[in-house]
């Protein structure tokens, strides 16, 4: 499925003799593909993000709590990875996926964050166009992975579940390793397509204002003074590949392969909080990548953004740790530990 659907998003978005036969086909049509615009028109040199708010006081109390957001998110992941990293009883394939998480979670704010902070409080700065490409390349590629890697810890729950007897010959080191790598690669390939598309588009005037806190897809489509039906098609094929298609395996590795009754309301009963991140994770990028932008509203999409944004950064170290008694007993004890190595 996936290589027939990227080899004509290879072999023809990227490749002059193609484009150039498109555009031949337009002429002949009367504009009916509409592939390119007019290419000699200048393209912007900067971007702006419009802020949330003018009155002073809202943005002092905005940045107050995406600060306070922002701070949480970094040290719940933080503490998840050292919690990991530090006790033997956590190197099982599960925490290590849960650590790989947590550290995409706290690169993935961290990407978005910071920027938005300093246009929260001061006054809207400038962006470059390769900043601008370059934080939407980070931020699908960091976005793009965290959905696969939501997948491949289902599927571990699912071998956990399903052959507990085999679980550690199946869910070998390597194989983990393997699948983290894989998740990585597929969403940097998917990212560096889609994002170069985008940023071949032209853009009207010197410089223009983006409805969003991001350099999101959709807004910088907005942007475009060309027709973008190609490229919006390109962009539900990556959503359905990164979103869709992921969401499938976790339904059918969690709940569906299980027959007995038993077992499905084991998995219900270890994977609720998994599936409860899965849902706010995919839901919300799902809203805002695959509704035609015809019936799509800019401020909605910045509030659908907020969600994968900050709440279910928030939600994995609250989840995962504050359920899991294995990740509480090692915090507890390394707290314990320090405590005590200080008072000596």
């Amino acid at each position: 499925m996936v290589i027939p659907m990227l080899n004509p998003l290879v072999y023809s978005l990227r490749n002059k003799e193609v484009k150039s036969a498109f555009m031949k086909l337009e002429s002949l049509t009367g504009g009916m593909f509409a592939w390119s615009p007019d290419l000699n028109q200048s393209g912007p040199t900067e971007f702006v993000f419009r802020v949330f708010t003018t009155v002073p006081e809202l943005q002092a109390l905005l940045f107050l709590l995406f600060l306070l957001l922002y701070l949480m998110i970094l040290c719940g992941n933080t503490a998840i990875i050292w919690a990991v990293r530090a006790h033997s009883s956590l190197r099982t394939p599960m925490y290590f996926f849960l650590s790989n998480l947590s550290f995409l979670e706290i690169c993935y704010t961290s990407v978005v964050v910071p920027l938005m902070l300093s246009n929260i409080l001061g006054a809207q700065k400038p962006i470059p166009l390769a900043g601008c490409g370059a934080q939407m390349f980070f931020f699908v590629t960091l976005g793009s992975t965290d959905c696969f890697l939501l997948a491949v810890m289902a599927y571990d729950r699912y071998v956990a579940i399903r052959h507990p007897l085999h679980y550690a010959l199946i869910m070998t080191q390597k194989l983990c390793v393997q699948m983290v790598v894989c998740a990585l690669g597929l969403a940097l390939f998917l990212s560096l397509q889609l994002t170069s598309l985008i940023f071949t588009l032209p853009f009207c005037g010197h410089r223009r204002e983006i409805n969003h806190f991001l350099s999101d897809v959709p807004p910088g489509l907005r942007l475009a003074c060309a027709d973008t039906r190609v490229h919006q098609a390109v962009l539900y094929v990556v959503g359905i590949l990164v979103l869709t298609v992921p969401f499938l395996l976790i339904c059918v590795s969690a709940i569906l392969r299980i027959r007995s009754a038993e077992g499905r309301r084991r998995a219900f009963s270890t994977c609720s909080s998994h599936l409860a991140v899965v849902l706010l994770q995919y839901g919300f990028c799902a809203l805002v990548c695959l509704r035609p932008q015809s019936s799509s509203s800019v401020d909605e999409d910045r509030q659908f953004a907020l969600v994968y944004t900050f709440i279910t950064p928030l939600l994995n170290p609250l989840i995962y740790t504050l359920r899991n008694k294995d990740v509480k007993g090692a915090l507890r004890k390394a707290i314990s530990s320090k405590g005590t190595a200080e008072a000596l």
